[in-house]
């Protein structure tokens, strides 16, 4: 595995789990978590599903900047779905849905393009890639 040069790291801390508290070192993010009700929680809270898929929508919004060149991303939109599921009992895993619309880019084949791209310099699908289902598409 190729040697990472850090440049910055982010340090959380949570208490309690999924019905707990998360908040950051520079208190900056600081608030109570509650399991979706889906799963049994009263989802009056945010859970780690969201904040994953904010975190991953926003990176892979950064990367698309990164490999767009000369297409505007003006009005651009990353939404990224965070699918929380089983393999069977005690066995839980994630998968994800991104859906990129790029209304500046040449046609709908040129975005697919700069998602494929996004996706293949991205940290957060560099993380994934192999250990979960990620699907990108233009929109």
């Amino acid at each position: 595995m190729e040697k990472l040069n850090i440049d910055y790291t982010a340090v959380a801390v949570n208490t309690g789990g999924r019905k707990g508290h998360v908040r950051t070192d520079d208190g900056k993010l600081d608030f109570d978590v509650s399991m979706p009700k889906e799963i049994g929680g009263d989802g009056e809270k945010t859970n780690p599903e969201q904040l994953f898929a904010a975190a991953y929508a926003s990176c892979f919004g950064g990367a698309l900047g990164a490999v767009a060149g000369k297409t505007s991303l003006r009005d651009s939109e990353i939404k990224a779905k965070v699918h929380l599921g089983n393999y069977g009992p005690n066995s839980f895993g994630l998968a994800v849905d991104i859906e990129v619309k790029i209304p500046h880019a040449q046609s709908l084949e040129h975005a697919q393009k700069l998602v494929e791209a996004a996706h293949e310099v991205c940290p957060y699908s560099k993380a994934t890639r192999g250990n979960i289902e990620v699907n990108v598409k233009a929109v």
